[in-house]
Order: C-alpha cells, then structure tokens, then sequence
C-alpha cells in the first residue's frame, strides 16, 4: 500500500515525474527508427493474446506471480514457477492494457506495461528496478527510459533550485543556472508534447502526459513556487482517461499534490485546514470525471481516516458524495455509507446507540450506561498494542477517586474462549462485550472500525468528545477532562 501521509517536497517541488521528456538521450538517426518501431508497435495492435516472458538469473525453481493494479489495490491473477535458470512466462488474453506487476517476494518485484503486445525482459532478484533489461515492448521501453531520466532531471533541478532561490541575482552563474532549471523543463514538454501528438494511444506516454507538473519559472520564490503548483497541478491531466486506474498514476498524483499542503511543523488542526483545501481542489479537478472523482473520494477518505484526520474526514462526508449513490439507503454504495457513517460519529456528535452482550450473554446498552464519562474501546486479543496498553489503562481506570469515568471494551474477537481467557487474565473488571463477529460486528459498522485499538471519549449524554489514537493520546484527553492527575 502506498503510505498515505509520508511525503517530501524538495525546496517546494514535489516530484516532476510527469515531465520526463528524453529527446536529448537520442540523436536523430536513433530517433527516427525510434518512431519507426512505434509505428510497427501501432499497427499491431489487434492481438487479443500476448506473453510476458522474464527471467530472474538468481531466482531459479522458485513461485513468482503477476499481479494486476488498480490504483494501489493489486490483485494476484496468475502463478508459475521459474525454472532452474530462472525463466517463466505469463499468457495475458483478454486483459485490459495497463500496469502489471511481475512479483516474487515483499521487496522483488518490477512493473510493467502491457498493452498488447508481448513483453520480454531480465532482471536481478535483489535489486530489480536498477538491473531491468527490456528485449522487447516499446511500451516499457519508453516507460524504462523516462524513468531512468526522471531521476537524472530529478537530481539536476533539486541542485539548481538552491541556486536560483539564494545565488546572488546579478552574477552570471545565476544567469546560467536559471536558464539550464527553465531549459530543462522546456525541452522535456517539447518532447513529451511531440510524443502525445504522435501517438497519443501509448500507455506510457498518456502516463508521463498525467504525471506533468506545471511550468516553474526559475525566478519565483519558494511561496509562489507553490502556490502556482497549488493552482495549476492538474491542468495538463486527461480526467477522461480513466484507463490510467488501472496504474498508480492517480494515487500518486493525489499524494504529489497533498504533499503541496503537508508541513510536518504545523499543528494537527492546522494541518488539517491546509488539507481540506487540497481535497477541495483536488476533487473539484476530477468532478468532469465520475469514476475518477469516486477512485480518489475514496482513496482520500481511507487514507486520512487511516491516519485519525478526523476534521478532514468530516469535511469530505459533508460536503462530497458518491457520485455513484443514489438516495434509496437500500442502494447506497458501500463508500456512500461509510461517509454517512463519518458524519455519525465526528466529535460532537452523539454516539450511535450499540448493544452487545457480557460475558454473561446479557445485553448491554451504551445508552444506559450510567457515567459521567465513558471510554468506548474497540480491542483485539490478536492486537499487540491493545494487548501492551490494557494493563496501563486498567491502571487509570481502577484508580479513580471518585470515579468519574466507565470502560466499555468491545471486544472484535471471533473466539469465545480467547475473549474470556483474556478478560481473566488481564483481571478486567470493567463492562466487557462482544458478539464475536470481529470486523462484521453491527457495532464495528456503526463506529467505521476497520483497526484496533479504536477509542471513543463520550461525556455523560453520550456525545463524542475525543477520539485517542493511541494510550499517550487517551492519557492527554482524560487529563483534558480532569479524569486523572
């Protein structure tokens, strides 16, 4: 899975994957037959069957799988395994042209186009993205060599924006770096804007074409650098070609651009302002396109609930909907409902009423539990960290004087005898439920649990007051409310 709030802006530029023009690695001779095998590539077009054909030299005998992408979602959908000389082949019929992935263990593993036509290739086990040979596939061909010059360029302007940021404005070494960081991009966008017209059905190409990033003038300083990329990040993106799902382009699109908004200094409320106006933005630009617009609602709605942003989370659920939806709750789509749910359970909000049984089989109601406060906690006993915070918050719990606040542990177990096993251990005396239906449970669904721990603080009506993360987290909001020293 991509990590969804891990991202580096370099001197206010985030990646410029999407400008990787590679005219100047060709002279025109090279060139020219080049466009020659493009247009064979073209014309052959019309096989419905074609194989990808590897080999792993240093994997011989092994298991090794293709994959399809969808976004960041693969999905396994054949296997074989190489002989001793490490070769295998895959038989693609029928399939739609995107990115497939050649994969061999958590870190071995190498992406490919295909788009009908037979794709061949060698790489090495350990370091596959650095030892990556293509024999045939103009598809992949193309994709090697942008990204070969993605890092060359990447590596050239990350030292010339420094340059043109602090270098003295009237030396003529400015002069210099200012035009090699402006040529750069130009002669990229030619190139990549001569390939489009061209061949304007190449995967690869309609890749790099939704990768661009906007043209930076080397004379702007970091603050409007951003800003023109707030502003103009998605201009050059083909919203209609929804093909490009079936690749990372839109997820790494989405994190590029949240990447504009990210700073690591900022408060967590500030920084959750900043992300709401991308995700405004971000799903504004999509709007012309449904599927895509549904892709990224999603995606950005798994990803900052992931990470507890909850205002951010909240935003989205009121302001955006599955465009796929329709008003019959019967019909509502599973990401329509999932918002609905957010909206159900922000802070503020009353608690959805629950009721699940003790260990006794007696149903317990959230509602007629009488307390100043309650802490609602989703566990696991398979779940390390609620299994490590158990006996801290067992701590806090039986020393209140007086009490101020009950426990509601709602267990997400399956097995009836590793709950109560854990309850006797753990000597927990506070109210223990469970239905034993794990994640299935109806309670897990009406609070959006998808991981545990998950904890709710409610006040005395029921109403969410916080929503800790973690045991520093809790410890922080009870003290906030005075129920522990």
């Amino acid at each position: 899975m991509t990590r969804f709030m891990v991202f580096t802006v370099v001197n206010g530029l985030p990646s410029l994957l999407a400008g990787r023009g590679w005219g100047w690695v060709f002279n025109h001779s090279q060139m020219r037959n080049i466009f020659i095998l493009i247009l064979l590539f073209v014309s052959g077009l019309s096989q419905a069957q074609n194989t990808i054909d590897g080999t792993l030299p240093d994997f011989g005998g092994k298991k090794i799988f293709l994959m399809s992408i969808y976004g960041e979602k693969l999905k396994a959908i054949d296997s074989t395994t190489t002989d001793t000389g490490g070769h295998f082949s895959f038989t693609i019929i029928n399939r739609l042209p995107g990115m497939y992935r050649v994969f061999w263990n958590k870190e071995g593993f190498v992406d490919l186009v295909w788009n009908q036509e037979d794709v061949k290739f060698t790489t090495s086990s350990v370091y596959p993205e650095d030892s990556l040979q293509i024999f045939s596939s103009l598809e992949n061909k193309i994709n090697l060599t942008y990204s070969k010059l993605d890092r060359i360029n990447q590596s050239k302007l990350q030292l010339l924006m420094p340059v043109v940021d602090y270098y003295p404005v009237k030396d003529a070494f400015y002069a210099l770096a200012k035009k090699e960081m402006e040529g750069i991009q130009k002669s990229q966008q030619r190139y990549l804007d001569s390939l489009a017209g061209l061949y304007p059905n190449s995967f690869a190409v309609r890749m790099a074409k939704a990768y661009q990033t906007p043209f930076i003038p080397a004379g702007i300083d970091k603050e409007d650098r951003i800003n023109l990329l707030r502003q103009h990040y998605f201009d050059r993106v083909d919203f209609s070609d929804t093909a490009l799902l079936r690749s990372m382009v839109f997820v790494n699109k989405a994190i590029a651009y949240l990447s504009l908004y990210s700073n690591n200094r900022l408060p967590q409320k500030q920084l959750e302002a900043e992300f709401i106006k991308a995700v405004t933005l971000m799903l504004g630009a999509a709007s012309v396109s449904p599927v895509i617009y549904k892709f990224w609602l999603d995606y950005l709605v798994g990803g900052f609930d992931k990470y507890h942003f909850d205002e951010v989370i909240t935003y989205i659920a009121d302001n955006f909907q599955d465009p796929s939806s329709c008003e019959d709750q019967e019909r509502k789509s599973a990401l329509q409902k999932k918002l609905d749910t957010f909206k159900k359970i922000a802070l503020g909000k009353i608690a959805p009423e629950m009721e699940a049984p003790d260990v006794k089989g007696k149903l317990v109601r959230l509602s007629e539990i009488r307390s100043p406060y309650t802490l609602v906690m989703f566990y696991a006993t398979t779940c390390p960290h609620c299994v490590s915070m158990t006996p801290r918050l067992k701590e806090l719990y039986d020393n209140q004087r007086p009490k101020q606040f009950e426990v509601m542990a709602v267990s997400i177990d399956t097995s009836r005898n590793d709950w109560i096993n854990f309850i006797k251990e753990q000597k927990l005396n506070w109210i223990n439920v469970s239905d034993l239906n794990g994640f299935g449970s109806k309670s897990a669904d009406d609070f959006n649990i998808y991981a545990t721990p998950t904890m709710f603080l409610l006040d005395a009506e029921k109403k969410i007051l916080a929503k800790p993360i973690s045991l520093m987290e809790l410890e922080q909001s009870l003290r906030d409310f005075n129920l522990v020293r």
